[in-house]
């Protein structure tokens, strides 16, 4: 009961506090809006917030806390900066600091860069860029591998989940019983293995691969939950971490898969040779959709939740009065709610369907099989 009305206190915190972010960034917008030439009108309005939601999604060179504008109109970041690292003719390393948010140019060992639209090109000392007839940058890119927020928001959960887990794994020594962090996180692993694991491969397999399964499921639960926090963390809102967690699960139910997965693949049992020759290339073709439809399915829910979100507040500024600003504010608190929901479901669905895919591939068929 303590570990439930603690969790249920954790989720209350982390409204209150996405809230007032949330208020904090209206607050910001809304002196944008005054600055701006009314001209512009209600069709400018919803271009800038479009501009913020796109931005509010993008990774960054640096880690920022908030911003507002100062009485001379301009922009202030508070944040704390993250170190690039490049590959230019050597190795190149400097603060984002010296990038100042894409508005100043970076001198290092006299090369110049700029951050422009996210990304980091070589210019001279006046920062210019040079555009194709598509308006496509063209200048050098050189090859980037910077700590970003998002790199440095998935170390940050490593040593969290490594910290939590030792923890719980030293109190396991002195006592049978949890302590601590451990009575929130044992009800959790023994839900994964009792539910999850065992299930869908089997008694006989299902160690093999709890190590995984504990570890995707309790990264994209925090992950997610960090993404409705102030920070601004959007990982798996990131395609090309999605990816690399449903490249893991391809590349261990594949090499992990015993004879009798490959051969219901290539050959299947019980069914007529002329239709086992059509089926092969699609079997096989399945055999990449399946971790295909979990990276999808992850990028898309965490993204579009992220969206809908920050469009429901920018409809504040579009109503402009006080039962359109209320109206708004209560929805997006009401999907802020379920974003606490969805959280948990995606981490479940993906931890889920990858104890599934590992169940297909050690699964032991008998040969009367084929007589059915």
């Amino acid at each position: 009961m303590q570990n439930i009305m603690s969790l249920k206190t954790i989720c209350l915190l982390f409204l209150l506090v996405t809230s007032l972010s949330f208020a904090q960034d209206d607050q910001e917008k809304m002196h944008l809006q005054e600055i701006a030439p009314e001209v512009e009108g209600k069709q400018g309005l919803k271009e800038e917030i479009k501009e913020y939601i796109n931005h509010h999604l993008l990774d960054s060179h640096g880690f920022g806390l908030y911003s507002y504008v100062n009485d001379e109109g301009e922009q202030k970041h508070i944040g704390f900066p993250l170190p690039v690292i490049l590959w230019d003719n050597g190795l190149q390393v400097f603060s984002s600091s010296k990038l100042h948010h894409g508005e100043s140019v970076a001198e290092v060992n006299g090369n110049y860069y700029k951050l422009y639209h996210g990304k980091i090109y070589k210019t001279d000392a006046e920062g210019t860029i040079h555009y194709d007839d598509h308006h496509h940058a063209t200048n050098v890119k050189p090859l980037d591998f910077s700590i970003t927020k998002n790199v440095f928001t998935i170390f940050l959960v490593g040593l969290l989940i490594f910290f939590m887990f030792g923890r719980m794994a030293k109190s396991y020594k002195k006592n049978a019983l949890p302590k601590g962090m451990g009575r929130l996180l044992e009800p959790i692993v023994l839900y994964i293995r009792d539910d999850i694991a065992i299930p869908n491969i089997g008694k006989k397999h299902y160690k093999r691969y709890m190590s995984f399964l504990l570890t995707v499921f309790f990264f994209i639960w925090i992950i997610n939950l960090l993404g409705l926090t102030p920070l601004g963390v959007n990982v798996t809102n990131n395609i090309a971490v999605t990816f690399a967690l449903a490249l893991l699960t391809y590349l261990i139910t594949t090499f992990t898969a015993n004879k009798n997965y490959w051969g219901h693949i290539f050959w299947m049992p019980g069914v007529p040779w002329p239709m086992k020759i059509i089926l092969a290339p699609i079997e096989l073709l399945g055999t990449f959709i399946k971790p295909f439809s979990l990276l999808i399915r992850l990028y898309a829910n965490i993204t579009a939740g992220h969206i809908v979100l920050m469009s429901i507040i920018g409809l504040m500024f579009i109503f402009k009065n006080w039962l359109g600003s209320s109206l708004s504010f209560g929805l997006a608190f009401v999907l802020a709610l379920l974003e606490l929901l969805v959280a948990a479901l995606q981490a479940y669905i993906f931890t889920m369907l990858s104890a599934l895919y590992f169940g297909s591939a050690v699964e032991e068929h008998h040969h009367g099989d084929e007589h059915h």
